[in-house]
């Protein structure tokens, strides 16, 4: 038993520690990538005012974990990040003006995971975190205003082990049913783990996998993992946590995140 136990933490630790390196680069968007875009009718950015409201400010102060200068300089990069994307927006009828852009859109959302928090995690994993995250009553499921982008950010970048437990689970939980099943393990497991040459069935070990960590994580042993299943499991082995895939940045990451000449404390 406590060798499987010992198998499972090494898995656990391989899936959640994968791509792990320091590479931070805020000001980075989608639109610095690849050949420039092709010539089009100029259009003057939709991008949010230069400075956060008082009242905006003062809900974000007490709905997140950010100090003022924090969200100062969020504010800033979401402003920059909301102007790349128009600038690299494609008409949408040959000759006509590239749609208006006043929120982050799951292209920027994707690029700056991998590319400023370094979320090398398999795309169904990033897709779920996009989908998962909060938007709240006035923003729309296919964008990101900043009050829940803010938010968000506080919860992966500076939340308590409580708030990324609840925002690991629903990323994990791919129907939202309230439960991690085993073909929902399965699933997220099948592209995080390298196959083995000459495997007859490559899926076996996937399966084996599964096995192992349901063993670990189903506390009340009714063949799935519920909330309060995943809460205790994590508490004993924090490693399991990231089991299914990185969906959080890593605390070095964060930290230096948030000690950049852009964000740093006062």
């Amino acid at each position: 038993m406590a060798e499987r136990q010992k198998q499972i933490s090494m898995a656990a630790s391989a899936i959640a520690m994968r791509g792990v390196r320091l590479f931070l680069n805020a000001g980075r968007s989608a639109a610095e990538k690849g050949s420039p875009p092709k010539p089009r009718p100029r259009v003057k950015p939709v991008i949010p005012g230069t400075k956060l409201l008082k009242e905006q400010m003062n809900i974000l102060l007490k709905a997140t974990r950010f100090n003022k200068n924090e969200l100062e300089a969020l504010f800033s990069m979401y402003r920059r990040l909301v102007s790349a994307a128009q600038l690299a927006a494609s008409p949408t009828v040959v000759g006509q003006p590239a749609p208006k852009i006043d929120s982050i859109d799951q292209n920027t959302f994707r690029d700056v995971m991998h590319n400023t928090f370094d979320l090398v995690t398999e795309e169904i994993v990033l897709d779920r975190i996009w989908s998962t995250w909060d938007r709240g009553t006035n923003s729309g499921e296919g964008s990101l205003k900043f009050e829940p982008w803010a938010k968000g950010l506080s919860v992966i970048l500076k939340g308590t082990l409580e708030e990324k437990r609840t925002f690991c689970f629903r990323v994990y939980d791919l129907n939202s049913d309230g439960f991690i099943t085993k073909d929902e393990m399965f699933i997220l497991l099948k592209n995080s783990l390298l196959k083995q040459p000459g495997d007859e069935d490559p899926d076996e070990g996937v399966r084996d996998l599964v096995e192992l960590v349901l063993r670990k994580l189903d506390v009340d042993k009714d063949g799935k993992v519920s909330m309060d299943d995943y809460r205790e499991a994590v508490n004993q082995e924090p490693l399991l946590l990231e089991a299914f895939g990185q969906c959080l940045p890593t605390r070095r990451q964060a930290l230096a995140f948030l000690k950049t000449s852009s964000l740093k404390y006062i």
